[in-house]
């Protein structure tokens, strides 16, 4: 049975978390702050009518390597009976007809190349009731099993099959779609800053990229983060160097706590990268007995309602911005809607 108000789903909300702040069926966290002014904001920015489109080609990165879990996609034809519907000729139906038709379906892993992750996409153990008893939730208290359902309830170590599996139920990507995600963009440019090296960024180094290209970031803005690594995937053609992905390029640290202040503080509605986490992986150790694989994740998704876009490709518009001495743009990028998913590919533009 759906739980109707956040009086039920939980007594007591995660430290640093905005649960509730948006009403306590919110589904969509910061994206709230993508209001009409936002959007004028970002309006207002385009100067020169260029357009940059911020997506890899969906085939990109190539092969598994990124991500064992995710296979690139297939396109194949429809079928017409039992023939493949490609370059068909009406005309083997009805000699009268000249109309030769293509038409094609796609097995397309959603968060395969350019994509944006949803509030579905990672929860934590959390003990939404107080009473000592941790439970597998999502943003704003939505739980596992009621609200985002696999075809195996986790819940109590039972592994229970779950009859009908229907995706998020709450927290889905659609949500993130029907806003149509567009307002201002602000870009960071850590390779420019950094170069290709290794550097995990905490609030010290981002302050100092920050500074030194005259960036500021206001609430409500979706903030990007060029690192280089775009380029290097598409310089790779398919074959991923992960040796040298692995040992390059600058990423968020997770762990810093005066970044983490930085995000809550700031009220940005995206980070989003050109590298496969926005956040370095694996992260910086902790002290800590239990703890988020991803605490970059964590603060975002879970806590915040800050979604997290991977894979954009930056570096175009990142080197125009910086030839042009600006930082700011018009960010349009809504995802798929598509009802349940937890992450979606995306095809972003920016206009100057």
């Amino acid at each position: 049975m759906m739980r109707s108000s956040s009086a039920r789903r939980w007594n007591q909300r995660p430290e640093d978390s905005n649960w509730g702040d948006f009403g306590p069926d919110d589904q969509l966290g910061r994206l709230n702050l993508l209001t009409p002014e936002k959007v004028l904001q970002g309006i207002r920015e385009v100067s020169e009518g260029r357009v940059f489109c911020l997506s890899l080609p969906l085939d990109c990165p190539g092969g598994t390597a990124l991500n064992p879990r995710r296979q690139p996609p297939r396109i194949e034809p429809t079928r017409r009976g039992s023939r493949p519907n490609m370059t068909y000729p009406l005309s083997r139906d009805n000699p009268h007809l000249l109309d030769v038709i293509c038409d094609d379906t796609v097995h397309l892993a959603l968060q395969y190349s350019t994509q944006w992750d949803s509030l579905a996409h990672m929860g934590q153990w959390f003990d939404l009731m107080g009473d000592g008893v941790p439970e597998m939730v999502f943003y704003n208290g939505f739980r596992a099993g009621e609200d985002i359902v696999g075809p195996i309830d986790y819940r109590n170590g039972n592994e229970r099959v779950v009859e009908h599996p229907v995706g998020a139920k709450r927290l889905g990507i659609e949500n993130m779609a029907a806003t149509g995600v567009q307002g201002r963009g602000v870009m960071i440019d850590l390779k420019r800053h950094f170069g290709t090296k290794k550097v995990a960024v905490g609030y010290a180094e981002l302050s100092e990229a920050m500074d030194a290209q005259g960036v500021d970031v206001e609430p409500g803005d979706m903030v990007c983060l060029r690192t280089g690594t775009d380029e290097a995937l598409i310089e790779m053609a398919g074959n991923p160097d992960m040796s040298r992905l692995n040992q390059s390029f600058a990423a968020l640290d997770g762990r810093d706590e005066k970044l983490r202040d930085w995000i809550v503080e700031s009220e940005v509605v995206a980070l989003i990268s050109d590298n496969a986490a926005v956040e370095m992986l694996p992260p910086k150790a902790t002290e800590s007995d239990r703890y988020a694989s991803h605490p970059l994740h964590d603060l975002c998704l879970f806590r915040l309602g800050v979604y997290l876009g991977e894979l954009w490709h930056l570096s175009e518009l990142a080197d125009w911005l910086h030839a042009n001495g600006r930082s700011r743009f018009l960010l349009t990028a809504p995802p798929l809607r598509l009802p349940g998913a937890v992450g979606s590919p995306v095809t972003p533009v920016a206009t100057v």
